[in-house]
């Protein structure tokens, strides 16, 4: 008689590892919230900080160099760390698939030691996605240069990198949030992008996805956006689409232009074709006109009523860094009544009017800034930045917008002008945006 022979799907190893005290705080968030079918390391120099770690491996970096008191916000004294203790770290992570690196860049173990971990990742090839923050603005003009500089390293052994500023956080948490639970918010976006991605490639579905895929959208891909879409059947799949499209809290908040797209729909076994339809069509919208989608779909019979939509974009266009310190509500220009959340407010309850404006007309009456830019250059060999903007006072109205590129840091003094673009203001949904590009167009 023939026997059935049992054939085992093969499984992709997939690992999490926290760098520095940061990124310790983010595997913490992931191993809390339930994140299945990963393992998670932690890294840090700091070996009391290591101690509170939840993770099952633990591993302790420059235990000669720093004696477990960690890297005193010195990037250089993060890398030589790792690089004693280069064997360990390259026996934590051999034999992976696919590794997620997160830290918190801007002080010194996580911006020296994350690279040195993802270039030991690209030695072995192993697709590394890293998920990073950048210090808040009042943390100053240093720790924000060590910063750009630790990701400038970081990107070139990553296949991709997805970045939030911290000062995005108070653009998605109500006033008086406690600190735990706003920073928890900002690590939520790692759980997203781990979570999303080991549900395509773990779980089984109805329209299956597998690595190869994930491999395809991710590798050596650049920036990426990562968003989730959750949403009840009544509030409709549009608003799912919606959710996943646009992501606040990080430094590319939106798939637009984006030429590889991932999508994952898990629903119950009420899923329709329509929803599904929907979903894809409002991504396919905003996405680039030769972009490479792949989509799959989950169907598990524990969900009811709910549809979840995952989407990984990557393939932007190259454009200069941006960080943005002046958008929050407390350093708003005095005498302002109105605040950047009301304003939001306002337009969005005024969206549909947006529609009857002559865009072009009002734009024509607006003044252009005065150009104010100081371009700064940087040594390559000391990667010393001398940063200096001469204003008339140290009053709140003179927010500083910084820009990073590969050579330079450029310092802008906003304009008090009305904005010319609203979309450089207000997160406005894709789909909307483009209806606007399109009567501008008509009125010009």
């Amino acid at each position: 008689m023939f026997e059935i022979e049992e054939v085992e799907r093969p499984v992709a190893k997939i690992k999490v590892i926290g760098v520095g005290g940061a990124g310790t705080n983010a595997v913490n968030t992931m191993i809390s919230s339930g994140v299945y079918g990963v393992e998670f390391i932690a890294v840090n120099t700091d070996i009391q900080h290591l101690e509170i770690s939840l993770a099952p491996v633990k591993v302790q970096i420059g235990k000669e160099l720093t004696k477990g008191l960690g890297a005193g916000s010195d990037p250089e004294l993060g890398k030589k760390s790792a690089l004693e203790d280069k064997d360990t770290l390259l026996s934590c992570i051999e034999g992976s698939d696919l590794i997620f690196i997160t830290a918190g860049m801007g002080g010194g173990t996580g911006t020296g030691a994350a690279p040195v971990i993802a270039s030991l990742a690209k030695e072995l090839g192993i697709l590394t996605v890293a998920v990073v923050t950048k210090p808040f603005y009042f943390e100053g003009k240093k720790r924000l240069q060590n910063a750009v500089v630790g990701i400038k390293e970081l990107k070139k052994y990553v296949d991709t990198i997805i970045i939030i500023p911290n000062d995005r956080i108070h653009m998605v948490v109500e006033k008086g949030t406690p600190l735990v639970k706003s920073f928890a918010i900002a690590n939520d976006i790692l759980r997203q992008a781990v979570q999303g991605i080991s549900d395509l490639i773990l779980s089984p579905g109805f329209i299956n996805r597998d690595f190869a895929d994930v491999r395809t959208i991710i590798e050596n891909s650049g920036k990426a956006v990562i968003g989730l879409g959750t949403c009840t059947k009544q509030e409709g799949a549009a608003e799912a689409a919606r959710r996943a499209i646009n992501n606040p809290l990080l430094e590319e908040t939106s798939i637009e232009g984006a030429k590889r797209i991932l999508i994952n729909i898990t629903g119950g076994f009420d899923l329709t074709l329509d929803e599904v339809q929907e979903i894809a069509g409002a991504i396919y919208d905003v996405a680039h006109e030769e972009a490479n989608i792949i989509f799959g779909t989950v169907i598990k019979s524990e969900i009811e009523n709910e549809i979840y939509v995952t989407v990984i974009a990557t393939g932007f266009e190259d454009k200069t860094e941006e960080i943005n310190l002046s958008s929050t509500e407390k350093w708003m220009p005095k005498g302002s009544s109105i605040s950047l959340k009301q304003t939001k407010r306002i337009i969005s309850k005024d969206i549909q009017s947006l529609s009857s404006l002559n865009l072009h007309s009002i734009n024509e009456k607006v003044e252009n800034p005065p150009n104010s830019e100081k371009h700064l250059s940087t040594s390559s060999e000391n990667k010393e930045v001398d940063i200096s903007c001469e204003t008339e006072s140290n009053s709140p109205e003179e927010k500083l917008k910084i820009q990073s590129s590969e050579d330079s840091i450029i310092l802008k003094e906003p304009s008090k002008e009305i904005p010319t673009d609203i979309e450089d203001e207000i997160d406005i949904p894709a789909y909307l945006r483009k209806k606007y590009k399109i009567l501008n167009e008509k009125n010009i």
